[in-house]
């Protein structure tokens, strides 16, 4: 397998798609050097709708169905339903109406939830949860009911040891870390198995277990905190490699198609919101979610922790526009850790350490 050839222009933004190709010959994908525009945007302020008893802590996850209906993982940091995961940590889903107005909370004493990392969508509008803590995947189905469950949480003593990084050892039907959901035109259902193991995982639509690719490194189709994974109607499955600071992207057996990098410069002296300033950093900022709208073109949609931009992106990595920075006023961001991309003009944020969910309108 032949690696292409990066360029890349040193004083102008551009992405930067890594090919890797089957035949002899090595492609070398090259944009014509430009600026990257600033996408216009507003916040919508105090959308949700909730009494003051409900509070949102950590905001981990926002999805938006077929009705406009929006679900909120968030994480309230106290045990409803127990359990030693992460302290006393747990999880709930709050849904509210098109109008932000609150509807319910699902999910109450599923054994599955501890530390929820992420939430989807699928085209049935049944919700996907993936619980880092509790090693499991969850479907509801809109009335709210759990009809499949992947992975097994933990028990108190458990002998199954789970090992990170390149001491791991990953089990076929058995998660260590899964970051997030998604599936291809059929169905198949495709699981980041990525704190502890380093692999994506699929199955079929009735869960049963058919394969898994990856393994921890630096090396193309290796990776490095799998945190966030979506799929285009193509069926190409696209994963936020974090650590790696790069978005692969594999057919649906797990060849590497390309690889995106989120490299638009910014101001290295630039005090992160939270750690230490660090001027040595590459421009290549690390992709924390990744959404992909469902429109004509599709679009890939990228935020990173640091400076905390979102990203609008061509299906083959060039960068369109970006919008955002880091901070805790209304439109800026502290650790975006989810993105609905579904509704045409709109995105919404899990602005996790703002603890809160923003209502982005576009080009407003």
């Amino acid at each position: 397998m032949n690696t292409s050839i990066i360029t890349r222009a040193p004083m102008f933004a551009q992405s930067l798609t890594l090919l890797l190709l089957l035949s002899p010959a090595a492609a070398v994908a090259q944009f014509a050097d430009y600026q990257i525009p600033q996408i216009p945007y507003e916040s919508v302020p105090n959308f949700l709708k909730y009494s003051p008893e409900m509070n949102l802590g950590e905001v981990l996850g926002v999805a938006v169905n077929s009705k406009g209906h929006i679900m909120v993982l968030n994480h309230p940091g106290s045990a409803s339903n127990g359990g030693p995961l992460y302290g006393n940590a747990t999880s709930q889903l709050f849904e509210f109406d098109a109008n932000g107005y609150f509807v319910r909370e699902i999910g109450q004493n599923v054994y599955g939830l501890g530390y929820s990392h992420s939430i989807r969508y699928d085209r049935y509008d049944n919700l996907w949860l993936v619980d880092k803590g509790a090693n499991t995947a969850i479907k509801f189905d809109p009335a709210g009911y759990v009809t499949m469950n992947l992975g097994r949480r933990p028990e108190g003593f458990d002998e199954y040891e789970h090992r990170s990084g390149p001491d791991a050892v990953p089990v076929d039907g058995f998660f260590a870390g899964p970051s997030d959901v998604t599936w291809d035109a059929d169905d198949n259902i495709y699981i980041s198995d990525g704190y502890l193991n380093s692999r994506v995982a699929k199955y079929d639509k009735h869960g049963n277990w058919i394969k898994t690719w990856g393994s921890y490194g630096t090396a193309p189709g290796q990776f490095n905190l799998l945190h966030s994974i979506a799929a285009d109607r193509q069926s190409n499955i696209y994963v936020a490699d974090r650590s790696n600071r790069r978005i692969q992207v594999f057919d649906t057996d797990g060849n590497l198609l390309r690889i995106i990098v989120l490299n638009a410069p910014f101001d290295k002296s630039m005090q992160p919101i939270l750690g230490n300033v660090n001027p040595n950093l590459p421009d290549a900022t690390q992709p924390w979610f990744i959404c992909i709208s469902p429109g004509e073109p599709q679009f890939l949609w990228a935020a990173d922790q640091h400076p905390g931009r979102i990203y609008k992106l061509s299906l083959d990595g060039r960068i369109l526009g970006m919008l955002g920075s880091s901070g805790k006023q209304l439109g800026q961001f502290n650790w975006i850790h989810g993105i609905d991309c579904s509704q045409e003009g709109v995105l919404y944020i899990a602005d996790l350490n703002n603890w809160r969910v923003q209502k982005l309108i576009l080009n407003p």
